[in-house]
């Protein structure tokens, strides 16, 4: 797959001021995409609340690197870049969502988000102090999700890809912060904390301990910071 980096701090001029993203509604957000992008807005895009919310946690201080696994065409960092001051980047394996997204954070000058046309496995990780995962593997399991023809899937690239994630947050340094989305949490190795959880249990957010595991949480407002 070809691996193209887009980056919206070298672009030219806004058309548009980014803080006007915060004052938008999804459905309104969604008609900033093309009606090819922002038709799978209702079951793949995270809902600006939760973006909001998850992106204050995520982000425990400015410099904070954050990579959204799956991120479409960037609504999640777009948000994210706009509540806080933490830096994020997506990435993505349709390069329609990613020209969509680029298109985005020219038109409204969003800072500090990076969108990466590539396969998650050819991520460095290390790299990133905080993670966004929206479930984004799903399609692989469930027919009725799969957007269209252009990637390979399959119950095999599931576990190949959840088997990944895994494998490298284990790898990652005590207080690695990671948001999870209407997932099962299967992708969440042995040692993650999990701190809290919020809308309906859907949102869960985790924490990197010193030997620590899964500890249950219920339906919690948490602290962002």
């Amino acid at each position: 797959m070809p691996h193209a980096s887009f980056d919206a701090d070298l672009d030219p001029e806004p058309i548009l001021d980014p803080e006007f993203i915060q004052y938008l509604e999804d459905r309104e957000f969604d008609l900033i995409f093309p009606e090819d992008v922002r038709k799978f807005s209702v079951v793949h895009w995270t809902p600006i609340s939760v973006a909001r919310q998850a992106a204050r946690f995520l982000v425990a201080t400015p410099p904070t690197r954050v990579l959204d696994i799956g991120c479409g065409p960037g609504k999640f960092c777009a948000i994210g870049a706009t509540t806080t001051e933490g830096h994020f980047t997506g990435v993505e394996q349709r390069e329609i969502f990613v020209r969509a997204g680029l298109q985005m954070i020219r038109s409204y000058g969003v800072p500090r988000v990076n969108l990466i046309h590539a396969n998650v496995t050819e991520i460095p990780f290390g790299d990133f102090d905080a993670f966004y995962f929206f479930n984004p593997f799903a399609e692989n399991l469930w027919h009725s999700s799969r957007m269209d023809l252009e990637v390979k899937i399959g119950p095999e690239i599931y576990s190949q890809y959840t088997d990944h994630v895994r494998r490298e947050l284990s790898k990652l340094r005590e207080g690695t912060r990671v948001v999870t989305y209407w997932s099962d949490g299967e992708e969440m190795p042995d040692g993650y904390e999990l701190v809290g959880s919020t809308f309906c249990d859907h949102l869960k957010m985790w924490v990197k301990r010193r030997g620590g595991g899964h500890m249950e949480a219920s339906d919690q407002a948490v602290s962002p910071r």
